[in-house]
């Protein structure tokens, strides 16, 4: 049955590698169960309610793409766009966040539409393969910068921006060692290394206290969606049509990121085309809409999936394992929190760093399809790959690649290496940062 519907073999992969793949995922993503209803909470959301809206959803899109796209590329409520729903549209613009998920509804509707007509796929196609080449080292790049922060490796600093961490305390040196043996399993070419390495710095914390025990190991959450409080028709007035388009901006370019960065990695594009690739969207877009009716920001395509790709999965039957744990995660709360949250007295979070950082190495050797003898493609390449971790978005990311490259191509003349869409898109995103907030 697993054969029939996932082709676990024809992939080159095994149930157990699977199911391996979809744990290393969920438990590289468990912080969104944390962090997602603490974001939405800020707006208004009951934060019981916003933790339920999380994983349902969450469940929901991953197993609409396992069972859709057979891929193991899980989704959840984006990070970066929650940021946007509570503190650009709830309490910078004054929108009651019930009237704000109807505004995340229609841009999900806007967003099936286009993948429905095939104008999606239109776009995808436009784009170059330099640029999902870079995208996907951009992508690398910044997963691993996520595990540096996460893992106190690198912190903020007022003169330079960034600085090195302070190398002596204790759950940064757990964050080095937890590296230490997921490279040094890396290096022995052990397919599960990410995951081992993040169960051995779970193990680790505990051990040495730095991990706080759980309290309990389930809890019964309370059945109750802010999603039944969804405001569709209060959505639909014409001065909200600027925030449903930077919904549908930011929604579309991160979905396209991050599906063509780990399709790379997990080798699954065919002559530079991502097969089933309409269905991936149609997943992803779906995934938006449902969310919104659970009552939660922007569900998308996770760039943790990486580190799922990165142990071996290749199959939907990873998301099935990804999806199962979301619904199980309300029940498991108590353990959830200890490893997204991490380090006990600090906001380090050194358990799932060491993995960050990993498959962002690994996701970073993409570069090596980039000519970088041919300025015009090596300029859009680099811009790409820059902007993604120093914005901390994607979608900023890809824009300001889309732009380089249409610029300097038709600067030197190569304006048939140019897709007409291509060009239409770098000069809409030009309108878009010009008139509208970021």
């Amino acid at each position: 049955m697993l054969e029939t519907l996932f082709s676990i073999r024809a992939q080159g992969s095994t149930p157990a590698r699977e199911t391996i793949g979809g744990l290393t995922t969920f438990l590289t993503m468990a912080y969104i169960v944390v962090v997602n209803p603490i974001f939405l909470s800020a707006a208004g959301v009951p934060l019981e309610g916003a933790l339920l809206a999380t994983c349902l959803s969450a469940a929901f899109g991953t197993l609409l793409m396992a069972f859709m796209a057979n891929y193991p590329i899980a989704l959840a409520p984006g990070m970066g766009l929650n940021a946007f729903f509570a503190y650009t549209i709830c309490l910078g613009a004054g929108i009651p966040w019930q009237t704000a998920l109807g505004l995340i509804f229609w841009a999900g509707i806007a967003f099936v539409l286009l993948t429905i007509t095939g104008a999606r796929a239109m776009i995808v196609r436009a784009v170059p393969p330099v640029l999902r080449f870079a995208g996907a080292v951009g992508i690398g790049f910044f997963i691993a910068f996520i595990g540096l922060q996460q893992g106190g490796l690198v912190q903020g600093n007022p003169h330079t921006l960034l600085s090195l961490g302070d190398l002596r305390q204790a759950p940064i040196i757990l964050s080095l060692v937890g590296l230490a043996i997921t490279f040094a399993l890396l290096a022995k070419g052990v397919r599960t290394a990410i995951f081992w390495g993040l169960l051995s710095t779970l193990v680790l914390g505990l051990v040495t206290g730095l991990v706080a025990r759980p309290e309990a190991l389930f809890s019964v959450p309370q059945f109750d969606l802010p999603g039944f409080e969804i405001d569709l028709l209060g959505a639909l007035r014409l001065e909200y049509l600027p925030l449903v388009l930077v919904i549908l901006f930011f929604d579309i370019f991160d979905t396209l990121g991050t599906l063509l960065g780990i399709a790379h990695e997990g080798d699954f594009l065919e002559e530079g085309e991502l097969p089933r690739l309409d269905r991936a969207m149609a997943a992803d877009s779906a995934g938006t809409v449902v969310g919104a009716l659970f009552g939660t920001s922007t569900v998308t395509s996770y760039i943790e999936s990486g580190a799922g790709v990165g142990v071996g999965a290749r199959t939907g039957f990873a998301n099935v394992v990804t999806g199962s744990l979301f619904l199980l995660a309300p029940f498991l709360a108590p353990v959830i929190v200890v490893v997204g949250q991490g380090a006990e007295g600090s906001a380090l979070t050194p358990v799932t760093a060491p993995a960050l950082i990993a498959v962002g190495s690994l996701m970073v050797g993409a570069v090596r399809e980039v000519d970088w003898s041919d300025f015009t493609e090596a300029a859009p390449a680099f811009v790409t790959a820059l902007t993604m971790p120093l914005s901390f978005n994607i979608s900023h990311g890809l824009a300001a690649g889309i732009v380089t490259f249409v610029v300097v191509k038709l600067s030197a003349g190569r304006r048939r290496e140019v897709h007409w869409l291509l060009i239409a898109i770098a000069a809409l995103i030009l309108l878009r940062y010009a008139l509208l907030p970021v």
